[in-house]
């Protein structure tokens, strides 16, 4: 019955009640340096993500490169209902959020599309409710769009992969396409999980659904 609760969206009157003060997050990010939290640098924009458990797939878009026009990341909750909720919180799957993954980029040495191709490669977007092992609504797939011609781009490449993947012997996309909701940070210490400051020892696996996977799904047991 519970694993039955954590693959069915809560409703919104049944959510958890969350609070008003947010998590309190490091000043910099532990390999970029660069603040975790706005304000960000003019002319930047921000790219939002669900793609699975959100350790490896920060450290993968991270790993992309300041000098690709990455300005930094972070993880967080999005797309649910209660305010400012904890790791413990999410995982009940009573907040209705996804773990997802913040990117910060500049769009004039890095294109919103080239990160829409790391987002459809670097996971397999057909799971529903669950990605891999890893079973609960705040694993499912999700794009959190900031402007209209980000939804645009999102769903003109989910109609273009949704044909690779049918040949691949893949189902149907299931990642949602929404716009962007309140990201409430995570919890400091899942900040750059898998760095080496922090974890050294993560590992990173086969998480696309490609043969040339851009940022690999790395994780310990996130």
């Amino acid at each position: 019955m519970f694993g039955f609760m954590k693959t069915t969206m809560v409703d919104p009157s049944d959510a958890l009640p969350g609070r008003e003060a947010p998590m309190p997050v490091p000043e910099r990010h532990e390999v970029l340096g660069t603040p975790l939290a706005p304000p960000y640098p003019d002319g930047s924009e921000i790219a939002e993500f669900g793609m699975g458990c959100f350790w490896g797939v920060e450290r993968g878009f991270w790993q992309i490169g300041a000098e690709r026009g990455i300005i930094t990341t972070a993880v967080g909750y999005a797309g649910g209902y209660t305010p400012n909720p904890t790791y413990e919180e999410v995982c009940s799957g009573r907040t209705g959020h996804t773990e997802a993954v913040r990117v910060v980029f500049d769009p004039r040495r890095i294109g919103y599309l080239d990160l829409l191709k790391a987002f459809w490669e670097g996971h397999d977007p057909t799971q529903g409710m669950r990605q891999g092992n890893d079973v609960g609504s705040q694993y499912r797939s999700m794009i959190l769009v900031h402007s209209e011609a980000q939804r645009a781009a999102a769903e003109s490449t989910r109609q273009a992969f949704q044909p690779e993947l049918t040949r691949s012997g893949y189902g149907e996309i299931s990642t949602e396409i929404v716009p962007a909701t309140p990201f409430y940070f995570a919890e400091g210490y899942h900040q750059q999980y898998l760095s080496d400051a922090k974890n050294p020892n993560g590992y990173c696996g086969v998480g696309g659904t490609g043969a040339s996977c851009p940022i690999g799904v790395a994780r310990t047991d996130g």
